[in-house]
Protein backbone atom coordinates (compact mmCIF):
# COMPACT_ATOMS: atom_id res chain seq x y z
CA UNK A 1 0.00 0.00 0.00
CA UNK A 2 0.97 3.54 -0.63
CA UNK A 3 1.14 5.94 2.71
CA UNK A 4 -1.96 7.31 2.01
CA UNK A 5 -3.51 4.18 1.15
CA UNK A 6 -2.00 3.56 4.82
CA UNK A 7 -3.36 6.19 6.45
CA UNK A 8 -6.89 6.10 4.83
CA UNK A 9 -7.06 2.13 5.74
CA UNK A 10 -6.17 3.67 9.65
CA UNK A 11 -9.05 5.89 9.42
CA UNK A 12 -11.50 3.76 8.36
CA UNK A 13 -10.08 1.35 11.13
CA UNK A 14 -10.57 4.31 13.91
CA UNK A 15 -13.84 5.09 12.79
CA UNK A 16 -14.57 1.38 13.36
CA UNK A 17 -12.91 1.28 16.77
CA UNK A 18 -15.20 4.12 17.95
CA UNK A 19 -17.68 1.35 19.25
CA UNK A 20 -15.25 -1.41 20.16
CA UNK A 21 -16.16 -2.80 23.49
CA UNK A 22 -14.24 -3.19 26.33
CA UNK A 23 -14.49 -7.52 25.66
CA UNK A 24 -13.09 -6.94 22.33
CA UNK A 25 -10.19 -5.49 23.30
CA UNK A 26 -9.07 -7.35 26.11
CA UNK A 27 -9.95 -10.46 24.12
CA UNK A 28 -7.15 -9.33 21.21
CA UNK A 29 -4.82 -8.20 24.26
CA UNK A 30 -4.92 -11.14 25.65
CA UNK A 31 -3.97 -13.16 22.13
CA UNK A 32 -1.28 -10.17 21.53
CA UNK A 33 0.39 -11.46 24.76
CA UNK A 34 -0.20 -15.15 23.66
CA UNK A 35 1.20 -15.30 20.10
CA UNK A 36 4.35 -12.79 21.35
CA UNK A 37 4.99 -15.93 23.83
CA UNK A 38 4.51 -18.47 21.22
CA UNK A 39 6.70 -16.55 18.70
CA UNK A 40 9.29 -15.90 21.81
CA UNK A 41 12.33 -17.33 20.39
CA UNK A 42 12.30 -16.19 16.60
CA UNK A 43 11.86 -12.75 17.98
CA UNK A 44 14.75 -13.25 19.95
CA UNK A 45 16.46 -14.60 17.01
CA UNK A 46 15.05 -11.59 15.03
CA UNK A 47 16.55 -9.06 17.74
CA UNK A 48 19.71 -11.51 17.94
CA UNK A 49 20.77 -10.24 14.36
CA UNK A 50 19.94 -6.65 14.50
CA UNK A 51 22.11 -6.30 17.19
CA UNK A 52 25.08 -8.25 15.44
CA UNK A 53 24.26 -6.04 12.54
CA UNK A 54 23.97 -2.75 14.48
CA UNK A 55 27.53 -3.29 16.74
CA UNK A 56 29.48 -3.72 13.56
CA UNK A 57 27.80 0.19 12.73
CA UNK A 58 29.16 1.11 16.13
CA UNK A 59 32.43 -0.15 15.92
CA UNK A 60 32.39 1.66 12.75
CA UNK A 61 31.22 4.75 14.27
CA UNK A 62 28.39 5.20 12.06
CA UNK A 63 25.71 4.56 15.69
CA UNK A 64 26.02 5.33 18.79
CA UNK A 65 26.22 3.62 21.91
CA UNK A 66 23.43 4.39 23.50
CA UNK A 67 20.96 3.68 20.60
CA UNK A 68 23.00 0.42 20.53
CA UNK A 69 21.85 -0.17 24.64
CA UNK A 70 18.51 1.06 23.75
CA UNK A 71 18.12 -2.65 21.01
CA UNK A 72 18.07 -5.12 23.17
CA UNK A 73 14.56 -6.83 23.28
CA UNK A 74 15.47 -10.28 25.66
CA UNK A 75 17.58 -8.48 28.84
CA UNK A 76 19.45 -10.16 30.97
CA UNK A 77 17.91 -14.18 31.31
CA UNK A 78 15.09 -12.78 29.92
CA UNK A 79 14.01 -10.30 32.32
CA UNK A 80 13.39 -7.39 29.65
CA UNK A 81 11.03 -9.65 27.29
CA UNK A 82 9.13 -11.17 30.03
CA UNK A 83 8.59 -7.59 31.35
CA UNK A 84 7.12 -6.82 27.78
CA UNK A 85 4.59 -9.34 28.20
CA UNK A 86 3.60 -8.37 31.70
CA UNK A 87 2.93 -4.85 30.08
CA UNK A 88 0.34 -6.45 28.00
CA UNK A 89 -1.05 -8.08 31.17
CA UNK A 90 -1.17 -4.56 32.84
CA UNK A 91 -2.26 -2.14 29.53
CA UNK A 92 -5.12 -5.04 29.89
CA UNK A 93 -6.21 -4.58 33.78
CA UNK A 94 -6.26 -0.93 33.02
CA UNK A 95 -9.85 -0.06 33.26
CA UNK A 96 -11.13 1.07 30.03
CA UNK A 97 -11.32 4.89 29.30
CA UNK A 98 -13.22 5.16 26.86
CA UNK A 99 -17.07 6.15 27.32
CA UNK A 100 -16.23 7.14 30.69
CA UNK A 101 -18.04 10.48 31.49
CA UNK A 102 -16.25 13.89 33.23
CA UNK A 103 -18.84 16.25 33.04
CA UNK A 104 -22.95 16.24 33.17
CA UNK A 105 -25.06 19.68 33.07
CA UNK A 106 -28.57 20.57 32.41
CA UNK A 107 -28.74 23.12 30.47
CA UNK A 108 -32.28 23.74 30.58
CA UNK A 109 -35.28 21.12 31.05
CA UNK A 110 -34.75 18.66 28.72
CA UNK A 111 -31.47 19.83 27.47
CA UNK A 112 -28.68 17.87 28.96
CA UNK A 113 -24.89 17.97 28.04
CA UNK A 114 -22.17 15.48 28.95
CA UNK A 115 -18.62 15.55 28.59
CA UNK A 116 -17.11 11.64 26.94
CA UNK A 117 -13.81 10.59 26.89
CA UNK A 118 -13.26 8.73 23.43
CA UNK A 119 -9.80 7.97 21.17
CA UNK A 120 -8.20 10.32 19.83
CA UNK A 121 -8.02 8.82 16.50
CA UNK A 122 -5.16 7.98 14.01
CA UNK A 123 -1.70 8.33 15.81
CA UNK A 124 1.42 8.42 13.29
CA UNK A 125 4.27 6.82 16.00
CA UNK A 126 7.90 6.94 15.05
CA UNK A 127 10.43 5.87 17.04
CA UNK A 128 14.94 4.63 16.99
CA UNK A 129 16.06 1.49 18.39
CA UNK A 130 13.52 0.20 21.25
CA UNK A 131 11.82 -2.09 19.70
CA UNK A 132 9.27 -3.23 23.05
CA UNK A 133 7.93 0.55 21.28
CA UNK A 134 5.80 -1.97 19.14
CA UNK A 135 4.31 -3.89 21.38
CA UNK A 136 3.92 -0.93 23.94
CA UNK A 137 1.85 1.61 21.47
CA UNK A 138 -0.03 -1.01 19.59
CA UNK A 139 -1.47 -2.38 23.00
CA UNK A 140 -2.29 1.28 24.39
CA UNK A 141 -3.78 1.93 20.70
CA UNK A 142 -5.91 -1.22 20.96
CA UNK A 143 -7.08 -0.30 24.72
CA UNK A 144 -8.02 3.35 23.87
CA UNK A 145 -9.39 2.40 20.93
CA UNK A 146 -7.26 4.69 18.38
CA UNK A 147 -5.68 3.10 15.15
CA UNK A 148 -1.80 3.28 15.11
CA UNK A 149 0.71 3.69 12.00
CA UNK A 150 3.92 2.42 13.37
CA UNK A 151 7.81 3.41 11.88
CA UNK A 152 10.51 1.94 13.63
CA UNK A 153 14.15 2.99 13.08
CA UNK A 154 16.20 0.41 10.67
CA UNK A 155 18.31 -0.48 13.16
CA UNK A 156 16.04 -2.81 14.69
CA UNK A 157 13.97 -3.38 11.11
CA UNK A 158 14.14 -7.46 11.96
CA UNK A 159 12.43 -7.07 15.18
CA UNK A 160 10.24 -4.52 14.45
CA UNK A 161 8.91 -7.22 11.29
CA UNK A 162 8.52 -9.51 13.60
CA UNK A 163 6.80 -7.96 16.10
CA UNK A 164 4.19 -6.20 14.32
CA UNK A 165 3.61 -9.62 12.60
CA UNK A 166 2.81 -11.36 15.49
CA UNK A 167 0.70 -8.30 16.33
CA UNK A 168 -1.62 -8.45 13.35
CA UNK A 169 -1.81 -12.46 13.50
CA UNK A 170 -3.27 -11.64 16.62
CA UNK A 171 -5.37 -9.24 16.21
CA UNK A 172 -6.83 -11.66 13.06
CA UNK A 173 -6.92 -14.45 14.94
CA UNK A 174 -8.70 -13.06 18.34
CA UNK A 175 -11.81 -14.59 17.73
CA UNK A 176 -13.60 -11.28 17.81
CA UNK A 177 -14.75 -8.60 15.63
CA UNK A 178 -11.52 -6.35 15.19
CA UNK A 179 -10.17 -3.99 12.37
CA UNK A 180 -7.26 -5.58 10.92
CA UNK A 181 -5.73 -2.02 9.79
CA UNK A 182 -6.09 -1.00 13.44
CA UNK A 183 -1.79 -1.64 14.10
CA UNK A 184 -0.29 -1.03 10.92
CA UNK A 185 3.87 -0.70 10.03
CA UNK A 186 5.77 1.12 7.12
CA UNK A 187 9.08 1.00 6.65
CA UNK A 188 10.96 3.58 4.73
CA UNK A 189 11.27 7.43 5.51
CA UNK A 190 9.82 8.68 2.41
CA UNK A 191 6.65 7.10 3.71
CA UNK A 192 6.61 9.00 6.71
CA UNK A 193 7.48 12.25 5.03
CA UNK A 194 4.48 11.68 3.34
CA UNK A 195 1.94 10.94 6.10
CA UNK A 196 3.40 14.02 8.26
CA UNK A 197 1.60 15.73 4.90
CA UNK A 198 -2.07 13.62 5.44
CA UNK A 199 -3.34 16.06 8.52
CA UNK A 200 -6.97 14.42 6.96
CA UNK A 201 -6.31 11.52 8.00
CA UNK A 202 -3.55 11.18 11.15
CA UNK A 203 -4.42 12.92 14.43
CA UNK A 204 -1.42 13.32 16.23
CA UNK A 205 2.24 12.47 15.82
CA UNK A 206 4.20 10.72 18.67
CA UNK A 207 8.08 11.03 18.02
CA UNK A 208 10.42 8.61 20.48
CA UNK A 209 14.52 8.70 19.90
CA UNK A 210 16.88 11.54 19.70
CA UNK A 211 16.78 15.32 19.96
CA UNK A 212 17.35 15.70 15.69
CA UNK A 213 14.60 13.55 15.31
CA UNK A 214 11.91 15.12 17.41
CA UNK A 215 12.53 18.40 15.97
CA UNK A 216 12.55 17.61 12.58
CA UNK A 217 9.46 16.03 13.14
CA UNK A 218 8.13 18.85 15.21
CA UNK A 219 9.38 20.89 11.91
CA UNK A 220 7.66 18.73 9.64
CA UNK A 221 4.01 19.03 10.11
CA UNK A 222 0.59 20.67 11.00
CA UNK A 223 -0.51 17.42 12.91
CA UNK A 224 0.27 17.94 16.49
CA UNK A 225 3.01 15.87 17.92
CA UNK A 226 3.53 15.16 21.22
CA UNK A 227 7.18 13.74 23.04
CA UNK A 228 10.40 15.49 24.06
CA UNK A 229 12.91 16.90 22.21
CA UNK A 230 15.61 16.47 25.56
CA UNK A 231 15.98 14.82 28.24
CA UNK A 232 18.07 17.19 30.52
CA UNK A 233 17.21 16.30 34.18
CA UNK A 234 18.96 18.12 37.14
CA UNK A 235 19.03 16.89 40.96
CA UNK A 236 19.66 19.33 43.57
CA UNK A 237 21.38 18.95 46.82
CA UNK A 238 19.72 21.58 49.21
CA UNK A 239 21.22 22.77 52.14
CA UNK A 240 19.73 20.40 54.62
CA UNK A 241 20.12 17.23 51.77
CA UNK A 242 20.87 14.18 53.43
CA UNK A 243 24.26 12.05 52.65
CA UNK A 244 22.49 8.40 52.62
CA UNK A 245 19.53 9.75 50.51
CA UNK A 246 22.07 12.11 48.40
CA UNK A 247 24.04 8.89 47.60
CA UNK A 248 21.48 6.85 46.75
CA UNK A 249 19.11 8.64 44.86
CA UNK A 250 22.24 10.72 42.55
CA UNK A 251 24.14 7.53 41.55
CA UNK A 252 20.68 5.78 40.90
CA UNK A 253 19.71 8.62 38.75
CA UNK A 254 22.94 8.63 36.78
CA UNK A 255 23.91 4.74 36.59
CA UNK A 256 20.65 2.73 36.63
CA UNK A 257 20.33 3.51 32.97
CA UNK A 258 22.41 6.22 31.65
CA UNK A 259 20.65 6.06 27.98
CA UNK A 260 17.21 6.86 29.59
CA UNK A 261 15.74 10.39 29.23
CA UNK A 262 15.06 10.37 32.45
CA UNK A 263 19.23 9.73 33.67
CA UNK A 264 19.89 12.78 35.39
CA UNK A 265 22.19 14.61 33.89
CA UNK A 266 22.94 17.90 35.90
CA UNK A 267 24.03 17.63 39.13
CA UNK A 268 23.36 21.20 41.09
CA UNK A 269 25.37 21.44 45.24
CA UNK A 270 24.17 24.04 47.34
CA UNK A 271 27.61 25.48 48.70
CA UNK A 272 26.36 24.56 52.50
CA UNK A 273 26.99 20.99 51.56
CA UNK A 274 29.63 20.93 48.93
CA UNK A 275 32.32 19.26 51.48
CA UNK A 276 29.56 17.71 53.41
CA UNK A 277 27.14 15.85 50.99
CA UNK A 278 28.44 16.78 47.36
CA UNK A 279 31.87 14.77 47.95
CA UNK A 280 30.47 11.35 49.36
CA UNK A 281 27.88 11.76 46.35
CA UNK A 282 31.01 12.90 44.13
CA UNK A 283 33.31 9.48 45.05
CA UNK A 284 29.99 7.30 44.77
CA UNK A 285 29.67 8.31 41.36
CA UNK A 286 33.44 7.83 40.41
CA UNK A 287 33.58 4.40 41.53
CA UNK A 288 30.96 3.86 39.78
CA UNK A 289 32.92 4.80 36.96
CA UNK A 290 31.06 8.40 36.19
CA UNK A 291 32.57 11.32 34.60
CA UNK A 292 32.44 14.11 36.04
CA UNK A 293 32.20 17.49 34.58
CA UNK A 294 32.75 19.91 37.54
CA UNK A 295 32.61 23.56 37.85
CA UNK A 296 35.72 25.42 39.72
CA UNK A 297 34.09 25.36 43.12
CA UNK A 298 33.06 21.43 43.07
CA UNK A 299 36.99 20.56 41.99
CA UNK A 300 37.91 22.58 44.66
CA UNK A 301 35.84 21.10 47.39
CA UNK A 302 37.38 17.54 45.66
CA UNK A 303 40.87 18.71 45.26
CA UNK A 304 40.42 19.93 49.16
CA UNK A 305 39.02 16.57 50.38
CA UNK A 306 41.91 14.46 49.05
CA UNK A 307 39.72 13.17 45.77
CA UNK A 308 42.08 13.00 42.67
CA UNK A 309 40.90 11.17 39.84
CA UNK A 310 41.51 11.48 36.25
CA UNK A 311 37.53 11.29 35.70
CA UNK A 312 36.65 14.47 37.24
CA UNK A 313 37.38 17.10 34.69
CA UNK A 314 36.36 21.23 34.33
CA UNK A 315 32.69 22.03 33.15
CA UNK A 316 32.35 23.72 30.30
CA UNK A 317 29.15 26.00 29.69
CA UNK A 318 28.05 23.47 27.27
CA UNK A 319 28.20 20.73 29.48
CA UNK A 320 24.95 22.19 31.31
CA UNK A 321 22.30 21.67 28.73
CA UNK A 322 23.76 18.90 27.61
CA UNK A 323 21.97 15.69 27.62
CA UNK A 324 25.07 13.17 27.59
CA UNK A 325 22.89 9.91 27.78
CA UNK A 326 26.46 8.17 29.22
CA UNK A 327 27.92 7.86 32.22
CA UNK A 328 29.08 11.50 32.52
CA UNK A 329 27.31 14.18 34.82
CA UNK A 330 27.63 18.16 35.29
CA UNK A 331 28.29 19.51 38.58
CA UNK A 332 27.79 23.10 39.40
CA UNK A 333 27.33 24.84 42.42
CA UNK A 334 25.30 27.29 43.46
CA UNK A 335 24.55 30.06 46.25
CA UNK A 336 20.67 29.20 46.67
CA UNK A 337 17.75 27.29 46.42
CA UNK A 338 16.35 29.98 44.03
CA UNK A 339 19.66 29.67 41.93
CA UNK A 340 19.49 26.06 41.70
CA UNK A 341 15.39 27.01 40.37
CA UNK A 342 16.31 29.56 37.83
CA UNK A 343 19.45 27.40 36.57
CA UNK A 344 16.81 24.54 35.94
CA UNK A 345 14.87 26.38 34.17
CA UNK A 346 16.92 28.21 32.18
CA UNK A 347 19.15 25.44 30.72
CA UNK A 348 16.40 22.15 31.77
CA UNK A 349 14.26 20.77 29.08
CA UNK A 350 10.95 20.18 31.54
CA UNK A 351 11.35 16.79 31.76
CA UNK A 352 12.09 16.06 35.19
CA UNK A 353 13.90 17.38 38.14
CA UNK A 354 14.80 16.47 41.99
CA UNK A 355 15.78 17.96 44.75
CA UNK A 356 17.12 16.54 47.68
CA UNK A 357 16.50 17.82 50.75
CA UNK A 358 15.18 17.48 54.40
CA UNK A 359 12.93 20.68 54.16
CA UNK A 360 9.11 20.25 52.88
CA UNK A 361 8.96 24.19 52.96
CA UNK A 362 12.41 24.35 50.17
CA UNK A 363 10.92 21.27 48.58
CA UNK A 364 7.43 22.68 48.04
CA UNK A 365 9.20 25.94 46.59
CA UNK A 366 11.27 24.17 44.37
CA UNK A 367 8.41 21.94 43.44
CA UNK A 368 6.03 24.49 42.41
CA UNK A 369 8.30 27.17 41.11
CA UNK A 370 10.49 24.31 38.72
CA UNK A 371 9.11 24.77 35.19
CA UNK A 372 8.98 20.45 34.18
CA UNK A 373 6.58 17.75 33.65
CA UNK A 374 8.08 16.10 36.66
CA UNK A 375 9.46 17.23 40.24
CA UNK A 376 10.34 14.81 42.74
CA UNK A 377 11.19 15.38 46.37
CA UNK A 378 14.14 12.87 47.85
CA UNK A 379 13.80 10.25 44.51
CA UNK A 380 15.39 9.64 41.66
CA UNK A 381 14.69 10.79 38.04
CA UNK A 382 14.34 7.73 36.77
CA UNK A 383 10.94 6.90 38.10
CA UNK A 384 9.97 9.26 35.51
CA UNK A 385 7.92 6.77 33.83
CA UNK A 386 4.78 5.37 32.54
CA UNK A 387 5.48 1.43 34.17
CA UNK A 388 6.65 2.74 36.96
CA UNK A 389 3.85 5.03 37.54
CA UNK A 390 1.30 2.39 37.04
CA UNK A 391 0.00 3.60 33.58
CA UNK A 392 1.08 -0.37 31.90
CA UNK A 393 3.36 1.58 29.31
CA UNK A 394 3.80 4.42 27.93
CA UNK A 395 3.10 5.55 24.72
CA UNK A 396 6.41 8.36 25.44
CA UNK A 397 7.20 11.40 27.43
CA UNK A 398 5.89 14.80 26.75
CA UNK A 399 6.67 18.11 27.79
CA UNK A 400 4.06 19.78 26.33
CA UNK A 401 1.45 22.37 28.18
CA UNK A 402 -1.39 20.27 26.15
CA UNK A 403 -3.12 17.48 27.04
CA UNK A 404 -0.86 14.76 28.12
CA UNK A 405 1.98 16.06 29.91
CA UNK A 406 4.94 13.83 31.64
CA UNK A 407 4.88 10.05 31.33
CA UNK A 408 1.72 9.58 28.93
CA UNK A 409 0.00 6.41 29.39
CA UNK A 410 -3.43 5.57 27.43
CA UNK A 411 -4.81 9.18 28.71
CA UNK A 412 -2.31 10.63 26.14
CA UNK A 413 -4.40 8.52 23.50
CA UNK A 414 -7.41 10.41 24.55
CA UNK A 415 -9.64 13.41 24.02
CA UNK A 416 -12.96 13.54 24.74
CA UNK A 417 -16.46 14.94 22.44
CA UNK A 418 -19.56 16.61 23.75
CA UNK A 419 -22.81 15.21 23.53
CA UNK A 420 -25.93 17.14 23.70
CA UNK A 421 -29.59 15.36 24.01
CA UNK A 422 -32.44 17.83 23.42
CA UNK A 423 -36.12 17.87 22.46
CA UNK A 424 -35.78 20.24 19.65
CA UNK A 425 -34.49 23.35 21.16
CA UNK A 426 -33.09 26.29 19.24
CA UNK A 427 -30.41 28.62 20.48
CA UNK A 428 -32.40 31.41 19.68
CA UNK A 429 -34.78 30.01 22.88
CA UNK A 430 -32.65 31.39 25.26
CA UNK A 431 -31.71 34.79 26.11
CA UNK A 432 -33.26 38.00 27.56
CA UNK A 433 -36.97 39.22 26.84
CA UNK A 434 -40.22 37.88 26.16
CA UNK A 435 -40.58 34.10 25.41
CA UNK A 436 -37.10 33.85 26.31
CA UNK A 437 -35.30 31.19 28.86
CA UNK A 438 -32.79 31.13 31.41
CA UNK A 439 -30.32 28.65 30.84
CA UNK A 440 -30.46 26.44 34.27
CA UNK A 441 -27.12 25.27 34.05
CA UNK A 442 -27.57 22.64 36.89
CA UNK A 443 -24.63 19.97 37.10
CA UNK A 444 -26.00 16.22 37.28
CA UNK A 445 -24.53 13.82 39.40
CA UNK A 446 -22.11 11.32 38.09
CA UNK A 447 -23.99 8.15 38.96
CA UNK A 448 -23.74 4.94 37.43
CA UNK A 449 -27.44 5.48 35.68
CA UNK A 450 -25.24 8.79 33.43
CA UNK A 451 -21.93 6.82 33.26
CA UNK A 452 -24.27 3.74 31.97
CA UNK A 453 -25.60 5.88 29.07
CA UNK A 454 -22.03 5.37 27.20
CA UNK A 455 -20.59 2.57 28.28
CA UNK A 456 -19.27 0.08 24.95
Amino acid sequence: MTAEQVARSAREASNMLQTVGSAQKSAVLRRIKQVLSERRDQIIAANQADKDAAQKEVEAGRLSASLFKRLDIEGTGGEKFSTLLQGVDDVDRITDPIGQVTLARQLDDGLDLFRVVCPVGVCLVIFEARPEVVVNIACLAIKSGNAAILKGGKEAQRTNRELADAIQHAIRTAGTEFPENAVQMVQTRDEISELLELDRFVDIVIPRGSNSLVRHIQNSTRIPVLGHADGICSTFLDASADVTKAIHTVVDAKTHYPAACNATETLLVHEAVVSSVFVPVAQALLSAGVRIHADERARAALSAAGVSDPLVTPATDADFGHEYTDLDIAVRVVDSLDAAIDHINAHGSKHTDAIITESRENALWFMRRVDAAGVYWNASTRFADGFRYGFGAEIGVSTNKTHARGPAGLEGLTIYKYYLFGRGQAAGDFGIGPDKHAFLHNDIPLDDTVRSQFAL
